[in-house]
């Protein structure tokens, strides 16, 4: 079909256009920009955890809401040197026997963030408390390096 006979020259048209007169055949190839199921499902796991960064004089805090996950359910970790991985998976309860759902707002799923750490940043030294819902990373600062002092060279006569 040409859409040029209909009036629909725009850019967005002629990408939907594109898109509808893939053949069955041609949805497995991969030489479409189309994301993957797996970037779209961790794309949609970052979206969902939202994080508050501080940083203090001797330290970084990540702050990160986990309603309802026990310490088993969240996974910290360091990655690369200087990523900050922090991941888990929140599930539905089990349901019990004649309830139904009338509602079901609460999200479930895997979860996913990472942070790149600054150059200061120990990794050595992370602890991560759970604490009334709210995850707390806290990442001390490595020490600041000490000025080089300037010496004197001695000079000789030949």
């Amino acid at each position: 079909m040409d859409l040029r006979v209909m009036g629909l020259e725009s850019p967005l048209f002629h990408t939907l256009h594109h898109i509808m007169d893939m053949s069955e055949d041609s949805a497995g190839d991969k030489t479409h920009n189309a994301p993957t199921r797996s970037y779209v499902r961790d794309a949609k796991a970052v979206a969902a955890t939202p994080a508050d960064v501080k940083e203090y004089p001797n330290s970084y805090v990540l702050q990160i809401d986990m309603p309802g996950l026990k310490s088993g359910d969240i996974k910290v970790q360091v990655e690369d040197g200087n990523v900050l991985l922090i991941s888990g998976e929140r599930k539905r309860e089990e349901e019990k026997e004649g309830a139904k759902y009338l509602r079901m707002e609460r999200r479930v799923g895997k979860f996913m963030r990472k942070f790149v750490l600054p150059e200061n940043a120990n990794t050595d030294e992370i602890s991560a408390v759970c604490e009334d819902g709210v995850l707390s990373v806290t990442v001390k600062k490595l020490p600041p390096p000490e000025p080089k002092k300037s010496r004197i060279i001695e000079v000789k006569v030949a």
